[in-house]
């Protein structure tokens, strides 16, 4: 990729994407910010768009980093808003790529997916040629990665990398986890023999870029750590990195009463490794969780 090229962002404002414009600036690449507010607190944002705007002419790649948070009831308003946020940006991101002259397109389109696209598949180690899983999740990254591929009937490189679990100050997965741990009631969720695919925010941020300047890397890449967790040892570390017990499990009748459709989710047992990441010479700051939980808890 040539220097001095501009960079599209749909989520800039959110908690991975907040950190990606200054990256993109490391590699002179500048960053149309996407979103419905202009918000001037993005480090590295020289432009702003609306979503209902979506001019990418004079882009070399688009980040679409849209989606309604999940970690709530599954109700059947909240599917309507998962399945708008994500099916239904990312078929208007992709109308807006075709309207353009075809040399005025952006040459590559990095969509998020999630690891929910394997489903519940126990110990099996899942790299990106694993089939998809079943269930509403696995369903709804399937039905992403679908709009999203509809870019390269256009010449466009579509990369998506799907997403483990989020660790990173000030973000949700861990500050909630945090908090919990903090008021001595944190523990294992169900058997805690589920496989968890976690990442540092930092190497998802670095991985993402990776991806747009990336001449070989396209398809699904999995934006997960080189080493999963099983549940139970993750909140283990995390307790001993806090310093505080892991005494109370969340029994997985317990989690269904209370969170319904979405304990689905926490139960799942997705073990994810990123090989194409690896193939692609893609070195991790942070590889284990033990050198992770050191970062994050000092």
């Amino acid at each position: 990729m040539h220097t001095n090229q501009r960079v599209a962002i749909v989520g800039v404002t959110g908690f991975i994407g907040h950190g990606l414009p200054a990256l993109l600036s490391e590699k002179s690449i500048r960053t149309t910010g996407i979103s419905r507010s202009e918000n001037n607190s993005v480090p590295g944002v020289d432009r702003w768009q609306t979503p209902d705007q979506m001019d990418f002419a004079g882009h070399c790649a688009v980040i679409n980093l849209a989606g309604e948070a999940i970690d709530r009831r599954w109700t059947d308003s909240a599917k309507q808003k998962f399945h708008e946020s994500r099916v239904g940006v990312t078929t208007r991101i992709v109308e807006s790529i075709a309207k353009l002259p075809e040399d005025d397109r952006p040459k590559v389109l990095v969509n998020a997916s999630a690891v929910g696209y394997y489903g519940d598949r126990g110990d099996d180690i899942l790299s990106e040629d694993a089939r998809p899983g079943t269930g509403y999740l696995a369903e709804l990254c399937s039905d992403w990665e679908s709009a999203a591929r509809r870019a390269e009937s256009l010449g466009v490189s579509v990369v998506c990398p799907r997403i483990g679990v989020v660790l990173g100050k000030n973000g949700a997965a861990f500050e909630k986890l945090r908090t919990i741990f903090k008021s001595y009631v944190g523990g294992k969720l169900g058997s805690g023999q589920q496989w968890m695919p976690w990442i540092h925010v930092a190497d998802l941020r670095a991985a993402i870029v990776h991806a747009v300047v990336s001449d070989t890397l396209a398809g699904p890449f999995n934006a997960t750590a080189p080493y999963p967790e099983r549940n139970r040892d993750l909140t283990r570390k995390l307790a001993s990195a806090l310093h505080r017990p892991a005494l109370l499990p969340a029994p997985a009748f317990m989690l269904r009463l209370v969170l319904g459709e979405f304990s689905t989710a926490l139960l799942a047992s997705t073990r994810a490794i990123p090989t194409a990441l690896d193939a692609d010479g893609f070195q991790f700051r942070y590889p284990t969780l033990e050198t992770a939980l050191v970062d994050l808890t000092n």
